[in-house]
């Protein structure tokens, strides 16, 4: 029996309407985005973001700036949306130009309104389990678990990549839900033999096809994060042979990638709810 597929598109439409609804109750939200250069990629993750927010109501800021933008001006750029009391949340669009130092770029946005989740002070409540921004994608996966009623408490979890955007996250998440958790990565040995006990697989190392059929415990939950564009079109870290073993399965396209929208926009309401006293910021 092929796998369940476990629809993206539809529960990122359901997160999206309820953010939006959320929005017209706050007021006034507002979210900033920051592009530096000139990476394809990015320009259109940016503007699919850019969209979506203004599709829930969110006062989107499109700020792009050239690719010979200096250091010191993307920092004050930062410092400046950090005092700006229209911006609830801002988010800088990964990768920054190489004369930019992106660690220097993501510590000096303000941990309140840093809705990717990437600020140590962020990073730091994760670890410690009591979040406050965590980044979007691994937040995606965990709506989706929910969604399809999979309960991560007692089951074993491998998570392939250990990226500060996604695997580590994805970990901690998995960990504070109970699960018992295996991080995988570019130097573990016989992969197959961690991923053929989990009862839920995250792959998220942008390596076509790295999860195959035989690798998969029968009836695994398994969520392709791994986005590569091939010659045959895009391809996820999942291979298209594993919805015959598997219980669950994110498709590729369709899957993780509309709910790490969805939890970015639910992100940037949290911020503005954190702005207003409407939700207790952690350590106050």
């Amino acid at each position: 029996m092929a796998a369940v597929r476990m629809d993206g598109k539809e529960l990122a439409a359901k997160v999206r309407a309820g953010v939006a609804a959320e929005v017209a109750e706050v007021g006034h939200i507002g979210l900033a985005t920051v592009l530096v250069g000139d990476d394809p990629a990015s320009h259109v993750y940016i503007t699919s973001k850019h969209r979506a927010a203004i599709e829930a109501g969110i006062d989107a800021r499109d700020i792009r700036l050239p690719d010979d933008t200096s250091e010191a001006d993307v920092l004050a750029l930062v410092a400046s949306l950090n005092e700006d009391p229209e911006v609830d949340g801002i988010l800088v669009q990964l990768p920054l130009p190489s004369h930019v130092n992106e660690t220097k770029v993501t510590y000096a946005v303000s941990p309140a309104k840093d809705v990717d989740g990437f600020h140590p002070v962020n990073a730091g409540n994760l670890y410690l389990g009591t979040p406050i921004h965590v980044p979007a994608t691994p937040s995606g996966c965990m709506e989706l678990l929910q969604a399809y009623d999979i309960d991560p408490a007692g089951k074993e979890a491998v998570v392939i990549g250990r990226s500060e955007i996604v695997g580590r996250p994805m970990a901690m998440l998995l960990l504070h839900a109970h699960a018992t958790v295996t991080i995988c990565h570019s130097r573990t040995a016989d992969l197959a033999s961690h991923v053929r006990r989990a009862d839920i697989v995250v792959a998220a190392v942008g390596r076509p096809g790295i999860v195959t059929a035989d690798m998969v415990n029968p009836g695994a939950a398994c969520l392709d994060v791994g986005l590569t564009r091939t010659d045959e079109g895009i391809r996820g870290d999942i291979d298209a042979g594993v919805e015959e073993v598997a219980g669950f399965l994110t498709p590729m396209p369709g899957g993780t990638g509309p709910m790490t929208i969805a939890m970015l926009l639910a992100s940037t309401l949290k911020a503005a709810r954190y702005r207003r006293g409407l939700l207790a910021f952690p350590g106050n």
